[in-house]
């Protein structure tokens, strides 16, 4: 065995000698980037486990992230390391199919699994002892507190203490669950907020500490959040860091990574072209160019990027459009779909809300008016209300349009008529009209999801499930409907 204080930094004495005597049961580790928090805690596990093998008491550990394919990179690799570190290699194997860690001497285990499935809970079983150590890593991308303790309540049984780990960095909005949940003071939980400050600068690197402190004196508030763990947004913008500002062509000049975007839109949205360059030193992202506009044909589109001599890199596009894609391509464009996948969307807005986005307003004028317009409403408590009403409209107008709409097959015309009458004295006719509008769009470009449903109930004389009453094409088009629409 090693001298623990080479594997355990100094922040970390005081919370080490709390999990020797026994005195809390949850542990709640969070802070900045490098503050060796999931290292302490691999190290805890392994330690605990072996202490507890000595003393004839059979415990095992259960390492949780909520995504599944996510584990074998992070915590399996962290408690190999710790496995290392300690010098204990010769008495753990190791196995990646089952992911899991054994003690040889006892047959005891450390389990891993993602919560992206609420079932892989009840398949946790140990043929020897019970689960005393629990780690939730990266807390922040569960749900909420509830589907921690949902766990804790499955698995925390047969034992007489038990010892709970949840680590993470910070979010950036101080109304984010997590960092209100390390707010709450609680009896049994011991909290700890660490930093890169308190490692050791061999253990880190030069280079870490260069990028730190380079980060400190280009975007003070980035490095607060990144390098110490400070939530330093106030919760109601969905975009915090923002730097408004000229940004000059010799600048633009220096660039070297650069990357471009496009999102076909649905009339009466644009079409929208993005060129970007990311700073990675500085994580900051240079809001270089946008193209686009209303009713812009996809050759007309395609010729404006060309013109600007942008066909010098690859455009990733929007995937919902393999048409509009080709039509890119065959103007001689190296144009590639996005790659989409469950969970994608939340991944890229807080990799994009970690960094801070440069915008100049004189050249993407749209794209300034866009971000700084992103923002939580919030109720008379200060947090956040549900958006989806003011994105899609009020709930009965969309009941009203869809009942009409499927149950009737009335044309877009009538059933603006038959709403203005219905909902007189309560929205005004361009209200109506508007949130129309949006149905239809919503529902045309929607189809694609419907044809990956399972079978559904049947309500009255139609059921919009591709299993039963309803037959419509994925790729329809809802231009004559929107066309009518605007005519009205």
């Amino acid at each position: 065995m090693v001298n623990l204080t080479d594997v355990i930094a100094p922040s970390f004495y005081k919370v080490h000698w709390d999990i020797q005597d026994g005195k809390h049961t949850y542990y709640d580790l969070y802070g900045g980037r490098g503050s060796t928090k999931s290292s302490f805690v691999s190290v805890e596990i392994i330690l605990g486990i072996m202490q507890d093998a000595t003393t004839g008491e059979y415990s095992n550990a259960a390492v949780f992230r909520k995504v599944g394919n996510t584990l074998r990179d992070s915590v399996y690799e962290q408690i190999e390391w710790a496995i290392d570190a300690l010098g204990v290699s010769d008495l753990w194997e190791s196995s990646k199919s089952p992911l899991q860690h054994i003690y040889k001497p006892t047959g005891q285990k450390i389990i891993y699994r993602g919560l992206d499935k609420a079932k892989k809970t009840k398949s946790i079983k140990v043929a020897k002892g019970y689960i005393k150590y629990l780690w939730f890593e990266e807390l922040d991308e569960f749900a909420s507190i509830e589907e921690i303790r949902t766990v804790q309540q499955s698995v925390l049984r047969g034992g007489s203490k038990f010892v709970v780990f949840k680590t993470f960095n910070p979010p950036i909005s101080v109304n984010n669950w997590a960092n209100k949940y390390v707010a709450e003071a609680r009896e049994d939980s011991f909290r700890h907020k660490s930093d890169y400050t308190t490692v050791p600068v061999g253990w880190l690197g030069q280079q870490f500490i260069t990028d730190a402190e380079y980060l400190k004196e280009t975007n003070e508030r980035a490095y607060k959040h990144e390098y110490l763990g400070i939530p330093v947004g106030l919760g109601t913008n969905i975009f915090e860091l923002l730097e408004i500002r000229t940004i000059t062509d010799e600048e633009i000049a220096r660039q070297e990574r650069i990357y471009q975007g496009q999102d076909w839109g649905y009339y009466p949205d644009p079409k929208a072209f993005v060129r970007c360059a990311y700073m990675p030193a500085s994580q900051k992202i240079l809001c270089i160019d946008e193209l686009g506009g209303q009713k812009i044909r996809n050759t007309a589109m395609s010729q404006l990027i060309i013109d600007r001599g942008y066909n010098d890199y690859a455009i990733s596009c929007g995937a919902d459009e393999i048409e509009s894609i080709l039509d890119f391509r065959d103007a001689g464009l190296v144009a590639n779909k996005t790659n989409v996948y469950p969970g994608s969307r939340k991944y890229s807005y807080e990799w994009l809300q970690c960094r801070t986005l440069v915008i100049d307003p004189a050249r993407t004028p749209r794209l300034y008016e866009e971000v700084i317009s992103y923002e939580h409403e919030v109720d008379e408590n200060g947090e956040i209300k549900q958006k989806t009403e003011d994105l899609v409209g009020p709930y009965e107008l969309h009941d009203f349009f869809l009942y009409y709409f499927l149950r009737f097959g009335f044309r877009p015309s009538k059933i603006y008529f038959l709403a203005q009458t219905a909902f007189s004295g309560v929205y005004d006719d361009e209200t109506i009209k508007k949130w129309l509008q949006t149905f239809f769009r919503r529902f045309f470009n929607q189809q694609f999801k419907r044809s990956c449903l399972p079978d559904g109930p049947k309500v009255g004389s139609i059921s919009i499930s591709p299993r039963g009453d309803w037959r419509m094409p994925s790729d329809a088009s809802s231009a004559a409907w929107l066309k009518e629409i605007a005519e009205l």
